[in-house]
């Protein structure tokens, strides 16, 4: 019977150290189990981590595309301000050089005519000054140095007097409209001789 007690003992010692073996198992599987949670919780931190990132980004250059739509914007909105009579100034442009040609080729020896041209003369400088006051500025470069951003060369004549690429001669003024060309002057540029 002594036995019996000593194979029990010894079997209830292998049931617990099966039993320990098992929740050491469990807990071993449990760690790892805990493990894979953890990496995978962290795998999920980061895909959010970069997808926050990305839609930072996003928004980042959405506002930049909507603060240069609102720039561009205001800019066109200026532009139309600034360049809206751009084509009635236009169409102005032939009186003007119509009310000089009278005055130019008048008959300035007949007395008879003497009060025609006078108003002539007026009416022309009072136009003049009327486009001026919506920015048209009149291109007269009589002697200046030929500059082809706002001049057009119709000839070249060779000249002793002034320096080479020096308008000689105006033939038609030209008219700017706050700042930008309306129409270029012709003008007969010097050459040397």
């Amino acid at each position: 019977m002594s036995e019996q007690p000593q194979a029990n003992e010894h079997e209830q010692e292998n049931v617990e150290a099966q039993e320990e073996q098992q929740q050491e198992q469990e807990q071993g599987s449990q760690e790892q189990s805990i493990e894979a949670e953890l990496a995978a919780l962290y795998a999920e931190l980061e895909a959010a981590k970069q997808t926050v990132e990305e839609q930072k980004d996003s928004v980042i250059r959405a506002a930049a595309e909507v603060e240069n739509i609102r720039r561009r914007a205001a800019q066109d909105v200026e532009k139309a301000h600034k360049f809206a009579l751009e084509k009635f100034a236009n169409e102005l442009l032939p009186v003007i050089d119509n009310l000089e040609r009278a005055i130019e080729f008048a008959d300035k020896e007949n007395e008879t005519l003497a009060p025609v041209l006078e108003g002539i003369e007026m009416t022309a400088k009072s136009f003049v000054d009327a486009v001026a006051k919506f920015n048209v500025e009149v291109i007269n470069p009589q002697g200046e140095a030929f500059n082809p951003e706002l001049h057009q060369a119709m000839s070249m004549q060779p000249s002793a007097d002034v320096a080479p690429n020096t308008v000689l001669a105006v033939m038609q003024k030209g008219y700017t409209l706050n700042g930008r060309l309306l129409r270029p002057a012709m003008v007969m540029v010097s050459k040397a001789p």
